[in-house]
C-alpha cells in the first residue's frame, strides 16, 4: 500500500465563518487543483483547492511567503497546519 506523501505548506492565520474562507500563510507553492489537508487539535479534513485569492483578487497559484484566502468546506482554526497531499 502506498503511503500518501504530505508536505506542510502553511499555517491558518484566521477564519471567516460567514464566507467559509481561511487566511493561510504559505511556506510552499500552491495552485488551483492541488489537494490539501487541514489538520489541528480539532480539525482534520481534505479537499481540493477550488479558488484562491490574494487581497480579494482571484489567482491560480501562490508562492512561499504569500498570504492567501481559500474557500474551505469546514471550519478551521488559527494555527491549524495545511498540508499538500
Amino acid at each position: 500500500m502506498k503511503e500518501k506523501q504530505e508536505q506542510k505548506i502553511g499555517v491558518v492565520k484566521s477564519f471567516f465563518s460567514k464566507i467559509n474562507v481561511a487566511a493561510i500563510a504559505l511556506e510552499a507553492d500552491l495552485k488551483i487543483g492541488d489537494k490539501i489537508r487541514v489538520k489541528g487539535a480539532t480539525t482534520d479534513f481534505q479537499q481540493k483547492v477550488a479558488s484562491m485569492q490574494i487581497d480579494r483578487e482571484e489567482i491560480t497559484e501562490a508562492s512561499q511567503g504569500d498570504e492567501i484566502g481559500i474557500k474551505v468546506k469546514e471550519r478551521v482554526r488559527p494555527n491549524d497546519f495545511v498540508y499538500k497531499i
